[in-house]
């Protein structure tokens, strides 16, 4: 015996399947097998609706917003054009800028290091007054 208002039928044209256990889409609102839920199984045209994805600046990493009925690329395009954060200086940016002061040495540090007598920066290695051979204040240094 059959049980004809029991389950629909698959809305794809091509399948036509009697199910017991139905599934409606989300996006477009009908009837469909298991089979053919997925939007790209039945062709979806109201697919976009409910496949929303945030496009990313390829830049600076942030999250562009766009709304409904624009085209992303277009307006990640004005996003890098206007908005963007981007500093290509900032990624080159040197962290050892302090040059230290001794004569022959080429070395730089990531802080400063500041002798107390002169006043001059040096490396960790030249930092003592006697290190330096420091010619600030009058102060006799001990060799200790």
């Amino acid at each position: 015996m059959e049980l004809p208002a029991l389950g629909q039928h698959c809305s794809e044209r091509a399948c036509r399947q009697l199910d017991f256990l139905p599934l409606k889409c989300d996006a477009c609102g009908e009837v469909f097998c298991k089979d053919h839920i997925r939007y790209d199984d039945h062709k979806c045209s109201s697919a976009y609706k409910k496949n929303v994805q945030v496009p990313v600046c390829p830049l600076c990493n942030a999250p562009v917003p766009v709304q409904k009925g624009e085209i992303p690329d277009i307006v990640v395009g004005a996003h890098m054009d206007k908005d963007c954060k981007y500093n290509p200086a900032q990624q080159k940016q040197r962290i050892f800028t302090n040059k230290c002061l001794k004569p022959g040495c080429k070395r730089k540090e990531m802080m400063k290091v500041v002798c107390e007598q002169c006043g001059g920066n040096f490396c960790i290695k030249h930092r003592h007054p006697l290190d330096h051979d420091c010619k600030g204040s009058s102060h006799s240094t001990s060799k200790a």
